[in-house]
């Protein structure tokens, strides 16, 4: 993966975000290239002519077919790519496949480029989707006024696996989920704060006991706060 694409009816959305932090580092570095293109400009109408309302009735509009392709025969051609199928596109939907850092992992290994549909409205047409979309993904079980956010998760998660977007390498490999639990508590200077102390195992240099000892945090955080994750953890061979 060398490019990510973006359609969205407000690419402005992503400016400040990209321009920030990891991530925005990532890409000011040139390991990734980022494009966002505003759907209006591939519709005679600019914004008017983006969507339509629903065959068959039916509350809402539907973001039309032809203007997204419209936008992908761009992306082809100003790309250099010989087709779609050296893209992989990615739409952002309830009815996807849930967000986890499994998938996140899995969205760093892929070698194409990305294009991300952000969506709007009621959704888009059933037939675009069939003949351009490869990955459709959700972050949660709720509803957002548009897929902008949700693209903006997306990334985030799958960079911090990719090769030098993190300060420590090892970073993404301890955070929360991947050994199926959160993270423990965690503590830096002052060594008291509140009348409350840094705990001495955190203190003493035995490694060994340090790492059992967030290890043991790892599992009661789980059990209180993610007791789903808790258990599917116990269940399985983890342990």
């Amino acid at each position: 993966m060398k490019k990510i694409w973006i359609i969205s009816l407000f690419p402005d959305f992503f400016a400040s975000y990209f321009d920030s932090g990891v991530v925005g580092k990532f890409f000011a570095e040139g390991k990734l290239t980022l494009e966002t293109l505003y759907l209006g400009d591939f519709s005679k109408k600019s914004f008017k002519g983006v969507d339509a309302s629903p065959y068959g009735g039916g509350p809402g509009m539907v973001m039309r077919a032809d203007v997204l392709k419209s936008a992908m025969d761009h992306i082809i051609e100003d790309g250099g790519y010989q087709s779609k199928d050296e893209l992989h596109t990615i739409y952002t939907s309830p009815r996807g496949e849930t967000l986890r850092n499994i998938l996140a992992k899995d969205l760093g290994m892929i070698s194409k480029d990305l294009v991300f549909i952000c969506g709007r409205y009621e959704g888009v047409d059933e037939r675009f989707i069939e003949e351009y979309v490869d990955q459709i993904i959700s972050i949660g079980d709720f509803v957002l006024s548009g897929g902008e956010l949700a693209v903006m998760t997306i990334i985030d998660s799958f960079i911090r696996f990719l090769p030098g977007a993190l300060g420590n390498n090892s970073s993404a490999l301890e955070d929360s989920f991947e050994d199926g639990l959160i993270e423990g508590p965690v503590y830096t200077r002052p060594s008291e704060f509140l009348g409350k102390n840094v705990p001495d195992v955190l203190l003493s240099g035995d490694h060994a006991k340090i790492k059992d000892y967030n290890h043991q945090k790892k599992l009661e955080f789980t059990k209180k706060y993610r007791p789903d994750l808790y258990k599917a953890y116990i269940d399985s061979d983890n342990r």
